[in-house]
C-alpha cells in the first residue's frame, strides 16, 4: 500500500537596498547598481536553498511566532544508512527529526559498496554520489582508481574519479560545497524533487528615505518520493 509522505514548505528571501545616488552615478562595469545587487542576491538565495535541501535539517510546522521549515535529504535517509558509533537514523518518514551524528571515521570503499548494494536491493537505481571536498579526494584514492593515466598531448594527469563504475551501474561523483562534509549521499535523483509553491519572484518593497528596496523570494520544499531507493555513508572524517 502506498503511503503519502509530506514535508513542510519554507520561505527564503533576500533583500537588496540601493540609494538613489548609487543608481544614477557612473559605475565601473555595470549600468544599474540594483540589477547588480539583485544578481548577487539571486546567487546567495540559491546557495541557501541548496544548503537546506542537502543538509541534516528537520522539518517544522511553524506557528504564530516561528516560521515553517522544510527537512533536508539527511532527515529522510533512514533505511540504507551507514553511520558511526553513537549515531542514529532519523525517526519517522516525514523529516520531523534529523539524524543523530556519531563518531567520525574514515570513508572506505567497502562502506560505499555496502550502502550501494542496500539501495539497489531496495529498488533504487542510484545515479549520483554527493560528497564534500575532502571525501571527494578520498574517493579518488579508492583502489579502483589506483592506475593513473596521463594524456601526453594535453600534459594532464588524471587523478580524480568523476564516474564510479559500480556493480549496479555507473554513478556520477559530485563534489558539493552545500552538503555536509561528513556525509556521502548516494542518491537516485528520480526520487527527489525541488517542489515549489511560489517560484522565485522579485517584488518592490516600500521606499525608505533615499533607498529603493527589492525582495527576491521563493517558497519551496523537498519532495522525498521514496527514501528507500537512496543510501548514505555518514559520520566521515573531514581532514
Amino acid at each position: 500500500a502506498t503511503v503519502r509522505l509530506y514535508n513542510y514548505r519554507q520561505i527564503s528571501d533576500k533583500v537588496a537596498a540601493v540609494t538613489g545616488t548609487q543608481e544614477v552615478i557612473n559605475k565601473a562595469g555595470r549600468k544599474s547598481q540594483m540589477a547588480y545587487e539583485m544578481a548577487k542576491r539571486s546567487q546567495e538565495l540559491k546557495r541557501d536553498v541548496e544548503t537546506r535541501l542537502c543538509g541534516n535539517y528537520a522539518s517544522a510546522a511553524g506557528n504564530a511566532t516561528t516560521e515553517p521549515e522544510c527537512a533536508g535529504i539527511e532527515a529522510f535517509i533512514a533505511t540504507n544508512d551507514d553511520f558511526g558509533a553513537g549515531g542514529a537514523s532519523p525517526v519517522g518518514a516525514d523529516g520531523t527529526a534529523g539524524r543523530t551524528d556519531g563518531t567520525q571515521r574514515a570513508f572506505t570503499e567497502t562502506s560505499l559498496k555496502n550502502a550501494l548494494q542496500l539501495a539497489w536491493a531496495a529498488g533504487g537505481n542510484p545515479d549520483m554520489i554527493m560528497v564534500g571536498g575532502w571525501n571527494k579526494q578520498v574517493m579518488s584514492s579508492f583502489s579502483g582508481n589506483a592506475a593513473r593515466t596521463i594524456d601526453a598531448g594535453e600534459q594532464k594527469l588524471v587523478a580524480s574519479i568523476k564516474v564510479y563504475a559500480s556493480d549496479f551501474g555507473d554513478i556520477k561523483v559530485v563534489a558539493s560545497r552545500f552538503s555536509r562534509s561528513r556525509s556521502a549521499l548516494i542518491l537516485d535523483s528520480s526520487l527527489w524533487k525541488f517542489a515549489v509553491l511560489r517560484d522565485f519572484t522579485v517584488s518592490d518593497l516600500a521606499k525608505s528615505g533615499d533607498y529603493t528596496r527589492k525582495q527576491l523570494l521563493v517558497e519551496y520544499t523537498l519532495q522525498a518520493s521514496n527514501e528507500k531507493g537512496n543510501a548514505g555513508v555518514f559520520d566521515l572524517t573531514t581532514s
